[in-house]
C-alpha cells in the first residue's frame, strides 16, 4: 500500500522567523543587574560624626583651660595669694563665644577672699566678657561677711561697737558709752540697710546697763550720745571696698550679713577702679 501524502521536511533553521519567548521564562544564563548601593549618605553620616567629635573635644578643651586662664588674670589684678581658691563657670557653648571674642557670661565664687581688710564669701557674676580687653557689659554679685567681719566694717562709725550678733532680720551691737566718767553698757538692735551706697542702720530697741529705755529717755539719761544712737545712721565703708564695687543692699540673713553689690565694668581697664573708694569727709 502506497502512501500518496508525503511527509514535507522541517525547514532549515533561518534568522528570519522569530523566537517565541513564553512569559514567566528567563534564560538561564542571564545573570540579574547587580544593584548600585549610594555610599553618599554614609560618607555624610561619618563626615557629621568626626566633626561633632572635634567640636566636643574642642568645648571640653575650651571649658578645661579657660576656667585656669580667668583664675589667674583675677588673681593678678586683684593682688591675691596664688593659692587663692576661685572658682570660675562660663555659661552656654564656648566654642562659638571664643570665635566671636566675647564671653556671654562668667561665674566666679569663693569661699573666703580678704579685699580691703574685710574677709568673706564673694560670689560674682560678669556679662559682655571681651576677650581681647575692654569694659565688662556689667557684672553684680554678693558678699557675705560673718559677725566679726560685720564689727570691722562698723568700726569707722560713731557707734559704740564691742561685738555685733545676727538674730535676722536685725543686728545687735554690744558696747559702752562713758557717762560721768563711768562706763555704762549697752546694747542697739539695729535692722541693716543700704541707702546711696552706705550701711544704714535703723535704731529698732535700745537697753542700757541691761534694762530696755525708750526713745524718749535716752536723751536725759545719756545725752547727746544718747540721742545719736536712737536715729538712723548712715555709714560709708566706700573706703573699705574697690571703688567700682558700689552697694546696692544690705540684710542678715542666718548667721551672714549679705552684701549685694554691682559692679562698675570699666573695673577691668581702668587700675584706679580696684584702688580703695573714698568716704566723703575723711
Amino acid at each position: 500500500m502506497s502512501d500518496d501524502n508525503h511527509t514535507l521536511p522541517y525547514p532549515a533553521p533561518s534568522g528570519d522567523h522569530e523566537t517565541l519567548v513564553i512569559p514567566g521564562e528567563q534564560k538561564a544564563d542571564a545573570a540579574p543587574r547587580p544593584r548600585r548601593r549610594r555610599r553618599w549618605p554614609w560618607v555624610l553620616l561619618i563626615v557629621a560624626l568626626v566633626i561633632a567629635a572635634l567640636a566636643v573635644a574642642s568645648e571640653l578643651l575650651a571649658r578645661a583651660l579657660l576656667p585656669g586662664i580667668v583664675r589667674g588674670i583675677v588673681i593678678e589684678q586683684l593682688d591675691l595669694p596664688a593659692d587663692q581658691q576661685l572658682d570660675v563657670d562660663a555659661s552656654g557653648i564656648l566654642i562659638p563665644q571664643l570665635i566671636s571674642g566675647r564671653l556671654d557670661s562668667l561665674h566666679l565664687s569663693t569661699d573666703a577672699v580678704t579685699l580691703q581688710g574685710i574677709t568673706g564669701a564673694v560670689d560674682v557674676t560678669a556679662t559682655g566678657i571681651p576677650l581681647q580687653g575692654g569694659e565688662l557689659a556689667g557684672a553684680d554679685g554678693t558678699i557675705r561677711i560673718d559677725e566679726s567681719q560685720f564689727t570691722t566694717l562698723l568700726a569707722s562709725s560713731d557707734l559704740p561697737v564691742d561685738s555685733v550678733s545676727f538674730d535676722a532680720p536685725d543686728a545687735t551691737v554690744a558696747g559702752s558709752v562713758n557717762v560721768l566718767g563711768l562706763a555704762v553698757p549697752i546694747s542697739l538692735t539695729l535692722t541693716p540697710g543700704v541707702a546711696e551706697g552706705d550701711v544704714e542702720l535703723t535704731p529698732v530697741r535700745l537697753t542700757v546697763g541691761g534694762l530696755a529705755v525708750d526713745a524718749s529717755q535716752v536723751g536725759s539719761s545719756l545725752g547727746s550720745v544718747g540721742e545719736r544712737l536712737t536715729e538712723p545712721q548712715r555709714i560709708c565703708i566706700a573706703d573699705q571696698l574697690p571703688a567700682g564695687l558700689t552697694l546696692t543692699g544690705l540684710a542678715i540673713e542666718g548667721s551672714e550679713a549679705v552684701i549685694d553689690i554691682d559692679v562698675n565694668g570699666a573695673i577691668a581697664t581702668d587700675p584706679a577702679l580696684l584702688e580703695k573708694g573714698v568716704c566723703p569727709g575723711r
